[in-house]
């Protein structure tokens, strides 16, 4: 149980990997690990896309800033929130339900502790590997890209193999910034993100050979300017998802 524990604290993202590939067999592990993820009301509502289609590969790095390592991984994964399977075959009296934010909210957390699952499984056999959030910027050519159906979405990839790097864990906060007890309780939060900046800094500084020395609060900021979105909620909406 130790070593388990002490395997989720070591994490760290791999971008760079072995020229090896996954065995089919430990691809299916992994995916089977997911399946057994916690899910609401046991809805199970999510589906996983292997990509397998270099050109496909190619379209999907695009779409998310041209991330390399969607290319190079030698397994990469496509998690959905999927309603679509909801809707054809739940027996439900108002079908309108699958278009409300709750059942958006349901569909998008299974994708995500399925693929949680689905990572630790993945950790657990050897392999590293790197969510790609990144391929939201479009998620209507993912949906023409992968003949997606309504009520189906890209959460988000995830890029997996065999390390070929040791890049080294980043600093995460004190555990009293997002452990509460009782209450939102803020009353520390100023002295802990100020001395998360400077530890932050530091880490950027030793990286980089000193080139670069950003902070937590300024590279954050920065990282959500780029993010902007807009178009997502209205595509989501188009898909089906969110309406109400």
């Amino acid at each position: 149980m130790q070593d388990f524990v002490e395997m989720l604290t070591a994490h760290q993202s791999i971008r760079r990997y072995q020229d090896k590939p996954v065995p089919e067999q430990v691809v299916r592990e992994i995916i089977r690990a997911g399946q057994w993820s916690s899910t609401s009301s046991n809805f199970q509502a999510y589906t996983i896309i292997e990509i397998k289609d270099p050109q496909k590969r190619e379209a999907v790095a695009e779409v998310a800033g041209n991330q390399k390592w969607v290319v190079s991984c030698p397994l990469f994964l496509m998690f959905c929130a999927d309603l679509h399977r909801g809707e054809k075959y739940w027996k439900v009296e108002d079908k309108t339900i699958f278009h409300n934010t709750e059942m958006f909210l349901v569909a998008s957390i299974d994708a995500a502790l399925a693929a949680q699952h689905t990572y630790l499984a993945a950790a657990a056999l050897g392999l590293g590997g790197v969510y790609v959030g990144g391929i939201r910027d479009d998620v209507n050519e993912l949906k023409k890209l992968l003949n997606l159906p309504d009520l189906v979405y890209p959460v988000f990839g995830m890029c997996l193999g065999y390390p070929d790097e040791n890049p080294g864990q980043k600093p995460r906060l004190d555990l009293k910034a997002v452990y509460k007890v009782d209450s939102y309780d803020e009353s520390m939060d100023d002295e802990l993100a100020a001395e998360y900046d400077e530890r932050t800094a530091q880490y950027y500084l030793a990286r980089t050979g000193g080139r670069e020395s950003e902070t937590w609060s300024e590279r954050c900021g920065r990282l959500a300017m780029k993010k902007p979105r807009e178009n997502l909620g209205p595509d989501l909406q188009g898909m089906g998802f969110n309406r109400k």
